[in-house]
């Protein structure tokens, strides 16, 4: 129901708006098993329907122009940043990986006390083990090339391990203390640098519950509307943005439909939308 909320939020006509031609490519349909695997880890057999059919989608979708990928469970990101790396690949450039969100996603299957796999997509897309059964990541991101931003809650074995990495990890303190805008165009930077492309994935958790309360896994203390659309417009000035995930959008937790248009508003100021027009010379 998320995608649909986003289209009922007018999200291409939004974009059409600002100039952009808009193919809406439906809903992807994996073929999902008959009989569910007995185990510890929510629907974990879906999960990997899920990430084969997502994968081809977005890598043939990365063919056409800047994908915007529409949820649900933030596990669509252990496809959709799969089919993105090997689009990547394919153009034999980096791939850098922006994760807005109050959870780092650093479990693995194995790892996980929930059982459920949307905490574990950034454990996917860097190459850890413990993904039986899960399509081989066959070009993992580095821990240098990716930043995470807005987090507020990680767990003690996540926290452990992303320390040992090279990754980014951006919580709110550091946000309350010195601004969002400073850690983000340091990493735009690294990514203008490199030449590489940008693969953002948008929780919409990543926001405080006040401003967008329809995701089954709220924090509270997160960024506000104004810190949000600042890092969107930043994206977009750097003219680096190469897809978009926006996920964990309930539909059945919103009020009145207030979230799922907050969304759509932070993808226009992504996509190019403006008060008022700044030259920006940082990335050219």
């Amino acid at each position: 129901m998320g995608p649909d909320a986003l289209r009922t939020a007018h999200l291409p006509r939004v974009l059409t708006d600002l100039g952009h031609t808009v193919l809406d490519q439906g809903n992807v349909a994996p073929t999902l098993p008959t009989t569910p695997l007995e185990g510890p880890v929510y629907a974990q057999d879906a999960c990997i329907a899920w990430t084969h059919a997502l994968s081809e989608a977005a890598q043939a979708a990365c063919a056409l122009g800047t994908p915007v990928f529409m949820g649900g469970d933030h596990a669509i990101s252990l496809g959709t940043v799969r089919g993105v790396a090997q689009h990547a690949a394919s153009q034999e450039r980096p791939l850098f990986v922006l994760w807005l969100d109050a959870h780092s996603d650093y479990h693995t299957p194995h790892t996980t006390s929930s059982g459920h796999l949307h905490g574990t997509p950034v454990g996917y897309l860097t190459g850890r083990t413990g993904f039986d059964g899960f399509p081989a990541f066959e070009h993992p991101v580095p821990h240098e090339r990716i930043q995470m931003l807005g987090l507020r809650s990680v767990d003690p074995a996540e926290k452990a391990a992303l320390q040992a990495t090279k990754a980014s990890y951006v919580d709110m303190r550091q946000i309350d203390e010195g601004g969002i805008a400073r850690p983000l165009a340091a990493f735009l930077d690294q990514v203008a640098r490199a030449n590489g492309l940008l693969h953002v994935s948008l929780d919409v958790d990543f926001l405080d519950p006040s401003v967008a309360p329809a995701v089954g896994t709220t924090v509270p203390g997160g960024a506000t509307i104004r810190e949000a659309h600042l890092a969107m417009e930043m994206i977009s000035d750097s003219g680096l943005l190469s897809a978009l995930d926006i996920v964990e959008l309930n539909p059945f937790l919103d009020e009145r439909g207030r979230t799922a248009e907050v969304m759509v508003d932070l993808a226009a100021s992504a996509f190019g939308r403006r008060v008022f027009d700044r030259p920006t010379a940082r990335y050219h």
